[in-house]
């Protein structure tokens, strides 16, 4: 046993000594490995990246804070049990995967940071992105084997978000790419990521999904109420004009009967009396629903606590040039070690 680890130690010596011998070798492949990851890297567009953090109000708080604390220390969510919410928090992050919560993002107005730019974010995302310099030959290699694709009549008013053209598909793919969010399990904080060739359109876009998620949210957890808070207007109108009917029927009546003194004349006024007091008592009845419908909307209406704001970053988020370079490097220096003694390798095993 002893024997075979001295061959190995004095194998591994021999072969990093004959590596050392060949170390001339490395110096043409390691420059040209340099320069091209160099070049790839640096025609990289550079982009920007923001993130902001949003605290939605909980809709059922969970009763009894220190067993929901301890749940959530174990990556549980007591309150959810309580939660009438169909959709889980946990599942906005899904919204992304939506098409009309996404194309929501396609009208944003936006400016770059020099000033020389405004527009939709689409027309900025389809006409105005940077791109290696190589891109031209590539997309025009790729149109010899496909048609162009069209804007198709998928815009305006009659715009259909289920029924994209391919350009348009595109360009949601790549707000898809940008944009992501992500849900903490245990506090329910909401964190949005953005990022963009420009710091400012980058800010600009997380600060839209803020307020477009905020919505969402909002109308999900009012839907019911205000549907509720529709159909109880429409009974409140009906209502209301049953008794002004009754009303004017009752008082017609008596005003052409002001002197009259039949039995048969008071039992129908008291008929009509009772009639317009039904009435009242409905329409009177039905607007107290109203009232508590309306309060209804503004109860499950949440609070929401931005808790990090975007800011404009400062810094580009990536490509990661220095990394990406070294990475190359040493890529190319295990292959080409690999290389030299693979003989030796060969004869070892």
């Amino acid at each position: 046993m002893e024997e075979t680890k001295q061959v190995e130690v004095i194998n591994i010596k021999e072969l990093m000594s004959k590596l050392w011998k060949r170390r001339r070798s490395f110096y043409l492949p390691m420059a040209i490995v340099f320069v091209l990851s160099s070049v790839y890297i640096v025609s990289q567009p550079r982009y920007y990246a923001t993130e902001a953090k949003l605290a939605p109000e909980a809709e059922s708080p969970m009763a009894g804070g220190t067993l929901s604390s301890i749940a959530s220390s174990f990556g549980f969510d007591l309150g959810d049990l309580q939660s009438s919410d169909a959709i889980n928090p946990l599942l906005y992050p899904d919204l992304m995967e939506d098409n009309a919560f996404v194309c929501k993002l396609f009208d944003i107005d936006i400016t770059t940071s020099d000033g020389q730019l405004s527009t939709t974010f689409y027309n900025y995302l389809d006409k105005h992105q940077k791109s290696p310099w190589w891109s031209g030959f590539t997309n025009w290699v790729k149109g010899l084997f496909k048609k162009k694709p069209k804007e198709g009549g998928n815009q305006g008013d009659g715009f259909n978000p289920y029924l994209l053209s391919e350009r348009q598909n595109t360009m949601l793919m790549k707000i898809q790419d940008n944009i992501t969010f992500s849900v903490d399990k245990k506090t329910g904080v909401i964190t949005i990521n953005v990022k963009d060739q420009d710091p400012v359109v980058c800010k600009t876009m997380a600060d839209s999904v803020i307020l477009c998620l905020q919505d969402f949210i909002t109308d999900y957890r009012t839907n019911k109420a205000r549907t509720d808070v529709k159909y109880y207007t429409a009974l409140v109108d009906s209502a209301r004009t049953e008794y002004e009917k009754a009303y004017k029927a009752h008082a017609r009546f008596a005003d052409a009967n002001i002197n009259m003194t039949l039995t048969s004349y008071s039992n129908k006024l008291e008929a009509l009396e009772n009639e317009m007091q039904l009435s009242y008592g409905t329409y009177s009845a039905l607007t107290a629903q109203l009232q508590a419908a309306r309060s209804k909307v503004q109860e499950r209406t949440p609070a929401f606590t931005l808790l990090k704001g975007a800011a404009v970053p400062n810094k580009p988020a990536g490509p990661k040039r220095m990394l990406f370079v070294a990475a190359m490097m040493i890529l190319a220096f295990m292959i080409k070690a690999i290389w030299i003694v693979r003989e030796d390798i060969h004869l070892k095993f």
